[in-house]
């Protein structure tokens, strides 16, 4: 798994990808360094984050359509056990099983766009699909911690 450089966005705030290595601009080069505020957007050590991986972007645009209609077309935020059952039925990744559940992951494990939304997105939040080298995701973040 390599870095992504820019990754095409398909709506909304996400940009980004799962991968074993990379980082961003404002990345730590090491863990443990994250600035003050551990719950401001982005100023956090580590995240912990569901998310759904699609291979085509017709597969995730209808598990996003999903979340929209039981819970973001009215505002509310998906609730963690719904997030699971959409990402057990249409993820294509292992991680699918779980409920998408990726744990708690500090800056740098993930490369580049999948990091960026997966940090920015606000606790208890669904990004909007975007897309990595690995395919189509939606992130839910579940919390923040330095």
């Amino acid at each position: 798994m390599g870095k992504d450089s820019k990754a095409k966005e398909s709506g909304g705030k996400g940009k980004g990808k799962q991968a074993a290595s990379g980082s961003d601009e404002n990345a730590s080069k090491g863990k443990g360094k994250g600035g003050k505020g551990g719950d401001a957007l982005g100023t956090c050590t580590y995240v912990k984050a569901r998310h759904v991986l699609c291979e085509k972007q017709g597969k995730i645009n209808e598990a996003y359509k999903k979340l929209q209609d039981g819970w973001l077309s009215d505002g509310d935020k998906v609730p963690p056990a719904e997030f699971a059952k959409i990402a057990q039925e249409y993820s294509e990744c292992p991680s699918g099983k779980k409920g998408g559940d990726l744990g708690w992951f500090p800056r740098g494990k993930m490369a580049g766009p999948f990091q960026d939304v997966a940090f920015s997105t606000p606790i208890g939040a669904t990004s909007a699909p975007f897309k990595s080298t690995h395919g189509y995701h939606i992130i839910l973040c579940e919390g923040r911690k330095n």
